[in-house]
């Protein structure tokens, strides 16, 4: 059995693949202190809750956060009598070209979305992920990942917002029922929800110009089906696309030993 885990800078998610599909998915917030010991206590408990098996031989990793490696990495040898195959590093191939710049060090989380989009949907794409930050990931035609655009994440321009100016409060992200708020909760959500909108819109139609072909724009992470309700920028929303990435990555390695 495959343990996929993905870590990114707020959460971390953690899959049990039996073979043929997903079984089981359980997150926690992502914490470079927590040991290998901690990881596997929480998780056992969660698996024995959800009556599942959990006989894992295998362990895939895709991490943001390069001081959580080191203990995820002892969880696989100690509990699971296996090394991890982390992707990003040397021992880890991809079954698709990555095009940028030398020496530029892609996020594991764009090549796996990379991969998986690719799979799932063909070349020619804009991969959307709504995480800590906002990334449009470009797959090229033949799937080859070959760039793309960073921007601040939702939930951190909010917080940044609310901390920078003391009269404004924190709020959640929602759809507003109209674009001119009464009100200043109403504003800001106005402000946020609108803003990410043209953000998307703005960036995925430059993105297009830019390389004068059409594009499906793919869109995944927790927000990305608000953010679908306000444009008709996003052709799919795939929630699932980093776990699929990690699976087939996984596998693409199996076959080449």
């Amino acid at each position: 059995m495959l343990l996929a885990i993905d870590v990114g800078n707020t959460n971390t998610v953690f899959a049990l693949h039996d073979g043929s599909k997903f079984i089981g998915e359980w997150r926690c917030s992502t914490y470079a202190q927590r040991t290998a010991d901690q990881y596997y206590v929480w998780l056992r408990q969660l698996v024995e809750f959800n009556e599942l098996p959990f006989d894992v031989d295998q362990v895939v990793i895709s991490s943001v956060v390069p001081q959580v490696v080191f203990n995820l990495r002892l969880l696989s040898d100690r509990y699971f009598d296996c090394r991890p195959l982390v992707v990003g590093k040397p021992d880890c191939a991809l079954p698709v070209a990555v095009r940028v710049d030398e020496g530029t060090l892609v996020g594991a989380d764009r090549l796996v979305n990379t991969v998986a989009g690719f799979d799932r949907f063909g070349g020619d794409l804009i991969v959307l992920d709504f995480g800590t930050a906002t990334t449009f990931d470009v797959v090229d035609s033949d799937g080859a990942y070959i760039g793309g655009v960073i921007a601040p994440g939702v939930n951190l321009s909010v917080k940044a917002l609310h901390e920078a100016a003391a009269a404004l409060p924190n709020i959640d992200v929602t759809k507003p029922q109209q674009v001119v708020g009464t009100n200043t909760v109403a504003c800001m959500q106005s402000g946020v929800f609108w803003g990410y909108v043209g953000l998307i819109e703005g960036i995925c139609k430059q993105i297009k110009a830019e390389r004068d072909r059409p594009m499906k724009v793919i869109a995944t992470g927790g927000l990305s089906t608000l953010f679908n309700q306000g444009t008709d920028e996003i052709d799919t929303i795939d929630t699932e696309l980093t776990m699929h990435g990690l699976v087939l990555i996984h596998e693409y390695n199996r076959k080449q030993v």
